[in-house]
């Protein structure tokens, strides 16, 4: 009886597998007919593969051990590293830091003069160094590289190598790659409080002050809120940012005036300057002031003379800084006069362009220009003291026409700006202005982007 139910079970399965759709067909029909059709119907057919399966076993035999042991032991890896110098270092603390432990090498750096002065000599605190080591931390290669004295357009490497079983050290030169970068920020309290926040260089900042100072009061105009965006040139060695180059543009939102200024030069022969972006020049003849950053003490015209009292005129402005502060030329000239004169101290004359205008910078503690010498806007001309008559360190500053002494304030305020961009070049400073606008674009929105998560 169980060996007859047994076939009668196989021989359904093998009704139902060779004939699906007929089953499925029956069973459908069967449903809608008992219960309204309120049903699923799922299909019977098989899911398994049309391909007979098969099971294949293979046996696999492991390397010996012994043959991967000896590779790995013959392999070589090499590790790298970067720090920057300390003041304080020694050769052995420098290669410590770097991961390096090579008696022999911290002996040929402290031995072999040019390491010596590349990486421990005065001037060399806060070089970036990089080394190579072996897997045994052995010194293979160290470089580290500076800047070629004022050059802007060169550096100088140090590479150490391990030759056999000694080291070799020598300088190399090689040229300083150009390269743009971005920043912006948020002036909550002043100018430099920002640009240090955003991690802008020192000179950058000092340079987007220059720029702008004719038409913003940075000492009291700056408002909470003010914004800025810079792209500038970043110049590199191996990589590595040795200095910066100039601005190539700029941005400032003040109090919700926007200035904009870009940098064209039309040939490598010509002398290139800042324009707005609708190519109007933003060089003025004169700077507003001979000092960076200003404070009038005494100001042009009447007034109860420091030294002899009672009321007497007064030629120029007096403009309190520290001895030392750096004074500049506030306009393209010839110096006419340095050397010591009656109450002025030191001082310098400088003749301008028009032959008719003449500037005068007193009670200087140095003198950096000589009589004859050309200089030009923003060139640093001496530093501020307290020589002649003076009762404490400050710039007295004058501005003659035809040898009359004007009030500067004035006539400094006053000034026309120079000639816009000429007609030949205005289709190759527009491409430029266009491709310049788009990355201040960008850096301002990486403020913007910055301050969603604030």
């Amino acid at each position: 009886m169980k060996q007859e139910l047994i076939s009668s079970g196989l021989a359904v399965a093998d009704f139902i597998h060779r004939h699906p759709k007929r089953i499925t067909a029956v069973l459908a029909a069967f449903l809608l007919s008992g219960a309204g059709g309120a049903f699923a119907v799922a299909s019977l057919a098989p899911t398994a593969p049309t391909q007979p399966l098969r099971l294949l076993t293979e046996s696999v035999l492991p390397q010996a051990l012994d043959a991967q042991l000896q590779q790995l032991d013959a392999h070589a890896f090499t590790l790298y590293r970067s720090d920057r110098t300390h003041a304080s270092d020694s050769p052995e603390g420098l290669l410590k830091r770097l991961g390096v432990a090579d008696p022999e090498a911290a002996a040929f750096l402290r031995r072999n003069q040019t390491a010596w002065d590349a990486l421990f000599g005065r001037t060399s605190t806060g070089r970036m160094v990089t080394v190579e080591a072996d897997d045994r931390q052995g010194l293979q290669r160290l470089r580290t590289q500076w800047a070629d004295g004022d050059s802007n357009s060169r550096f100088k490497r140090l590479v150490v190598e391990k030759n056999g079983a000694d080291f070799s050290a020598r300088v190399e030169t090689a040229p300083l790659v150009a390269t743009q970068r971005l920043a912006s920020g948020v002036i909550r309290t002043s100018l430099f409080a920002a640009t240090d926040e955003s991690n802008v260089p020192d000179s950058v900042a000092r340079q987007f002050v220059d720029i702008f100072e004719s038409s913003v009061d940075f000492r009291r105009g700056m408002h909470r809120g003010d914004r800025f965006s810079i792209v500038y040139e970043s110049l590199e060695a191996d990589g590595e940012p040795l200095r910066t180059g100039r601005i190539l543009s700029a941005e400032l939102v003040n109090r919700g005036k926007t200035h904009e200024a870009l940098w064209y030069q039309e040939s490598a022969s010509s002398k290139g300057s800042y324009y707005s972006f609708d190519g109007q020049s933003l060089r003025k003849a004169y700077l507003i002031a001979p000092l960076a950053f200003t404070r009038m003490t005494s100001a042009f015209g009447m007034r109860s003379h420091p030294v002899y009292g009672g009321r007497r005129g007064h030629a120029g402005i007096d403009y309190g800084a520290p001895k030392g502060t750096p004074v500049r030329t506030v306009g393209d000239g010839v110096v006419e006069f340095a050397g010591v004169q009656n109450g002025y101290g030191n001082v310098i004359y400088i003749k301008h362009g028009n032959k008719q205008d003449t500037t005068v910078y007193g009670h200087l503690s140095r003198i950096d220009v000589k009589t004859g010498q050309a200089v030009e806007q923003g060139d640093k001309i001496g530093e501020v003291g307290a020589t002649g008559l003076a009762t404490g360190p400050h710039l007295h500053f004058e501005f003659r026409i035809n040898g009359e002494p004007q009030n500067p304030a004035a006539v400094l305020a006053e000034q026309r700006e120079r000639a816009p961009i000429a007609v030949h070049g205005r289709a190759d400073f527009a491409q430029l202005a266009t491709a310049m606008r788009l990355q201040l674009e960008a850096a301002a929105q990486s403020v913007a982007d910055a301050s969603t998560f604030e």
